[in-house]
């Protein structure tokens, strides 16, 4: 078997689907995208094609190790998606091949339904706290919500307060039954992270994910010697390697890689196998489309510290077969490769230039940039 065409679509909203073809008819389906730098992440696919067409998309670990190694320049969101895009369509079209699902090949299921969990917006905490009622009136038993606010490098205890009463609202709707991560989504500064988390704690979150920038492990270290709330960080690292001082450091009692950035789903495998070490779950990070909420779905399956499942869309538009969550889990998927069919005349109308950019915020007070 042979790659004979790597095909990139981007698709409204923000998504971008990839597409191998092999010489025996075989195609595999794999997600490739840095938020805001889709065409960026396109080059470098394309950068990477001379490599692939013509090799047998079965060797992954021989092609993964020479797509990244063999640019000298390791590592980083860009090389590191476009690897995991070309990737996950590999497992897909090895699995298709063989004919069972991807997680058979992983070692097999470890567990028989997949515990799902659900990001609750909002922009007042009465709304919010009726949109996580809603999702528990659905079966969720875990939720997420995040900092929505700005933030300097210190705020006022009344932007403290407001950021406490929003989750306050939102524990108070489901009661002490559901589980609740909070999003600092890297915008807090780790002194400011550490006075929120405090006034956090009565709530018993399941996690603060992000709780600062990812960049300095030390600093994710001090916050988590400061709280007795875990920790949850992955999103924005990529490969084993970032995630070995982590967890050597125990800045975190759960990862989450995301395996449309991290390295796919060998990569996403290792990692989890390295937080195992560590006592540390495995929830992957997934805000983006259908084929990588297959992907991550796969390893769910096959991980033992696995914990729950981020997703946001289920394929309606894009998949033959959406997926379906019931009572907040989802049933293992039982098709061969990645489990989905895309519906290639669908999505058709869904197409666009990839331009989508990351919006920028800035200070009303000074003008200054904030963190996103």
């Amino acid at each position: 078997m042979r790659i004979t065409r790597i095909e990139i679509f981007h698709l409204l909203p923000r998504f971008s689907f990839l597409k191998m073809s092999t010489d025996e008819g075989v195609t595999g389906w794999g997600e490739a995208i840095v938020e805001g730098r889709s065409r960026t992440v396109e080059m470098a696919i394309k950068e990477l094609e001379p490599h692939l067409i013509g090799q047998d998309p079965r060797r992954i670990e021989h092609l993964w190790q020479a797509m990244y190694r063999g640019t000298f320049y390791r590592g980083g969101p860009i090389l590191t998606s476009a690897i995991s895009g070309l990737e996950q369509a590999m497992w897909d079209i090895l699995g298709k091949s063989l004919g069972v699902p991807v997680y058979q090949l992983l070692g097999g299921a470890v567990r028989e339904r997949i515990r799902m969990y659900k990001g609750v917006g909002g922009s007042t905490p009465e709304e919010s706290a009726r949109l996580a009622r809603q999702w528990k009136e659905q079966g969720f038993t875990m939720l997420k919500t995040g900092i929505e606010a700005m933030a300097h490098v210190m705020e006022s205890p009344a932007w403290v307060s407001r950021q406490v009463e929003r989750i306050e609202a939102i524990r108070d709707a489901i009661g002490p039954d559901i589980e609740l991560g909070v999003d600092f989504h890297g915008r807090i500064s780790p002194a400011l992270a550490i006075r929120l988390a405090k006034e956090l704690e009565r709530f018993q979150l399941a996690f603060i994910e992000e709780p600062c920038l990812p960049e300095n492990v030390d600093a994710l270290a001090m916050i988590a010697r400061s709280t007795t709330t875990p920790l949850a960080t992955g999103e924005r690292l990529f490969t084993k390697w970032a995630f070995r001082e982590v967890l050597e450091k125990q800045a975190v009692a759960i990862v989450q890689p995301d395996l449309a950035h991290c390295g796919g789903i060998l990569e996403g495998k290792k990692i989890a196998a390295m937080a195992e070490l560590y006592y540390a779950g495995f929830a992957p990070h997934n805000p983006l489309g259908p084929i990588n909420l297959a992907a991550s779905l796969q390893l769910s399956a096959n991980v033992p510290n696995f914990l729950a499942q981020e997703h946001a869309e289920l394929g309606e538009g894009y998949l033959k077969t959406p997926f379906v969550v019931k009572n907040g889990y989802m049933e293992l998927p039982t098709a061969p490769g990645l489990g989905i069919e895309v519906d290639e005349e669908a999505i058709k109308d869904k197409l666009y230039d990839g331009d989508w950019d990351t919006p920028r915020w800035f200070h009303a007070d000074d003008g200054s940039v904030a963190d996103w």
